[in-house]
């Protein structure tokens, strides 16, 4: 394992190991459950640096978040003592009331079944469909982005720096879904501050992926130094459903560390629609009923899907697809200008205001009032509001405050 480890890490990449805190990973191979120490020893020597620690066969260690908690807490531990930093990957599917603890023992925690490649298809396997019903006892498999979406809106706000709600590994380029689709579970996925993950084989990467997955403007919400999370500020079921009677809209809206303030439409509806929000919606965190200082603010648009701009060209993406390893490659993404990270974390981009990383700006919306869109059936739109003069007002009201 340690070869393989040092030539991920030649090639630039991290090493991921996968275990289970049971007897038996999902797979059936040997698990680290009572073996925890042992196993982070052997993981640390080998170079890991991301552990996703499953949750199959775990002998009935579970049921209350004491118990399950304490299962997970053996592997940080073990972790932590071999002085390796391994960022965390806690897997137990949204069981046991995971958001109110998983900050506190890993990075990251999952807290739904698995995903599967499909935007809004139903599925038996995946029973915890009940926006209502958060804490679900079967949480399944065969999960849609909408289904998964809706099981994390009454906790977004759980996500903090060093610890996130994992919405499981993105579907983006496996085939199931319209180019639309991905781009709208791309960005919500970068907007709900979930780990982006890529679950397509990066050797058979095309153009439209990688022009999706590469979008700096999105990657920036992701990264962005104030680490919060969107929430929901709206959602109407009383659209047209498609074949498997399912179909909404949503708006989400967040803020971010310079003032700017994220929001995303997303259709999932039926058919194209026309979507709205008012300032006083869009920044409801920050004072209800209009008492947002935000609101008394004029703002400027900017589409972080504006292509050419943030997002690049296919065009482009095919040449750098095309390009032979190394240097070749390196001097084609020198040219096309693509955002490297490496080089200027995104925090350094966004306070530098770097142009990639805010999108195009599509238009203004005067203080008090409202952006209305068009939106294509089972697509978002998204967009940076970026203050037209001065700085954007103190928001002391999106902390939470001890009394």
């Amino acid at each position: 394992m340690k070869s393989v480890s040092d030539k991920l890490h030649r090639q630039g990449l991290l090493f991921g190991m996968y275990s289970s805190a049971g007897e038996m990973t999902c797979a059936r191979y040997p698990g680290s459950l009572d073996y925890e120490i042992q196993d982070a020893k052997s993981f640390a020597s080998w170079g890991v640096d991301y552990l996703k620690y499953d949750n199959c066969y775990h002998r009935g260690r579970f049921g209350t978040p004491k118990i399950t908690f304490d299962r997970f807490n053996e592997m940080a531990k073990a972790l932590k003592a071999t002085g390796r930093d391994i960022l965390y990957s806690l897997c137990n599917w949204g069981e046991d009331y995971v958001h109110t603890w998983g900050h506190s023992v890993a990075n990251s925690w999952r807290i739904s079944g698995d995903i599967y490649d499909s935007f809004a298809r139903p599925d038996t396997l995946c029973a915890c469909v009940d926006p209502n019903d958060p804490h679900c006892v079967a949480p399944g498999t065969h999960c849609s982005v909408l289904s998964i979406i809706n099981k994390v809106a009454p906790y977004t706000d759980r996500a903090l720096p060093g610890g996130w709600n994992d919405l499981d590994m993105l579907e983006v380029g496996l085939g199931g879904q319209t180019e639309e689709k991905y781009k709208a579970h791309f960005s919500l996925w970068a907007a709900l501050e979930s780990p982006l993950l890529l679950g397509n084989d990066l050797r058979e990467m095309d153009a439209t992926t990688l022009s999706i997955v590469n979008n700096p403007a999105i990657i920036a919400i992701s990264q962005d130094p104030r680490g919060k999370a969107v929430i929901r500020i709206s959602r109407n079921t009383s659209v047209p459903k498609d074949e498997f009677d399912v179909g909404e809209t949503q708006v989400w809206s967040g803020p971010l560390a310079n003032g700017d303030q994220v929001v995303i439409f997303l259709n999932a509806a039926n058919e194209d629609l026309e979507m709205s929000a008012s300032l006083e919606e869009i920044f409801v965190m920050d004072g209800v009923h209009g008492t947002a200082p935000q609101k008394k603010q004029d703002w400027a648009i900017h589409d972080l899907w504006s292509n050419g701009h943030s997002r690049m060209t296919k065009v482009n993406a095919e040449e750098i697809l095309a390009a032979e390893a190394g240097e070749a490659t390196a001097q084609v993404l020198r040219r096309q200008r693509v955002y490297n990270a490496t080089e200027t974390p995104y925090a350094a981009g966004i306070k530098a205001g770097d142009s990639r990383l805010f999108g195009e700006k599509v238009g203004t919306v005067s203080a008090g009032g409202r952006i209305t869109v068009p939106v294509a059936r089972h697509a978002a739109k998204v967009f940076r509001l970026r203050p037209l003069s001065g700085e954007s007002k103190t928001r002391k009201s999106l902390e939470k405050q001890e009394l």
